[in-house]
């Protein structure tokens, strides 16, 4: 065996594909964690030991995971979000970090317009009444002619404008970096600031990185901001909303509804939200499809791979390791 890798990326496990089997080919020996669940850090330990390369999901990975894992070369996060990982530590131990950006962009747009249409039509509430044996219809409201406000229009907010221009929706976005000018021409987006997309989105729909500077982005100032009509859709990563806030603005009517796909902590506590009718839950799928599967364990694969061969990944988030010399300096 060339060594060994440690995949605790869950989907990337459950889908059989040329992504596991690169491994078996290359020689490497496959370790596979018995949870069917991010890992905790302490749990991480134990695994992480002995490995050269990590396929990771959303586990953490401290300073104290990294310390321990003398032989990591690479973690590959199957995902584009690094908020678990601590990218100081691992620059300074001389550790690769790469993701897969724009393999679950589709997967996670179109959650996010299933999602707009659930909150509009009050799909889940009108299933409960009918498996409940009644028959009663509740009144929901059309998206065409709304506008949808993206804040962060990267990969995946620029799919979801097209799909709700598609609809016939006006679209408005707030990114510090520019969107491609042919995204802007084809979906007519028109970009305002974060205030402004508040205040006049019919539905908000978060597609932003979290970081220092975006933890509780939405908190209960900016949430004020929003219509008492409008809806609220997180596809993109629980610490961006204040999740306290938002459930008291939908309990208080100031919101008219709310999607989150993912929670500041997973698996989160229902009875948060329990009373709330007009409050929908997924439970992180956004990228649980069989074709993001594919192209997202392809590419942590040969991102991991290349790194292992010694040579540079084209999605490295760390890239101040590679300017590091042999004895760390």
């Amino acid at each position: 065996m060339k060594g060994k890798v440690l995949i605790t990326a869950r989907s990337f496990r459950k889908i059989p594909g040329p992504h596991i089997d690169e491994w078996v080919r290359e020689g490497y020996e496959i370790l596979f964690p018995p949870y069917d669940r991010p890992l905790e850090a302490q749990e991480l330990v134990e695994y992480i030991q002995d490995v050269d390369a990590a396929i990771l999901g959303l586990d953490k990975v401290s300073r104290e995971v990294l310390l321990k894992a003398s032989r990591l070369r690479v973690i590959s996060r199957y995902g584009v979000g690094v908020d678990n990982i601590d990218l100081e530590a691992a620059t300074e131990l001389g550790v690769i970090v790469t993701v897969t950006p724009g393999a679950n962009s589709v997967a996670v747009a179109e959650l996010t317009m299933a999602l707009i249409l659930a909150l509009a039509r009050k799909i889940p509430a009108h299933d409960r009444i009918v498996r409940s044996g009644k028959w009663n219809r509740l009144e929901g409201v059309e998206i065409m002619g709304g506008t949808l406000g993206i804040i962060g229009a990267g990969r995946i907010g620029q799919e979801v404008g097209i799909r709700a221009r598609a609809f016939g929706m006006e679209i408005l976005f707030t990114d510090p970096l520019p969107p491609p000018e042919e995204w802007i021409r084809a979906t007519q987006a028109k970009s305002v600031s974060l205030e402004e997309l508040l205040s006049e989105s019919d539905i908000v729909t978060l597609h932003a990185p979290l970081n220092e500077g975006t933890q509780h982005l939405l908190d209960a100032n900016r949430l004020s901001l929003m219509k008492p009509t409008a809806f609220l859709i997180n596809t993109a990563r629980g610490g961006l909303v204040d999740e306290k806030a938002l459930f008291e603005f939908l309990r208080s009517g100031r919101i008219a509804g709310a999607a989150i796909d993912t929670f500041e902590v997973e698996p989160t506590d229902p009875s948060q939200f329990a009373d709330l009718d007009h409050f929908i839950s997924t439970p992180h799928i956004g990228s649980a499809t069989y074709q993001t599967a594919l192209r997202m364990g392809w590419l942590a694969t040969q991102n991991a791979l290349i790194a292992l061969r010694g040579g540079r990944p084209e999605h490295v988030v760390n890239p101040q390791v590679f300017g590091r010399s042999s004895d760390g300096s």
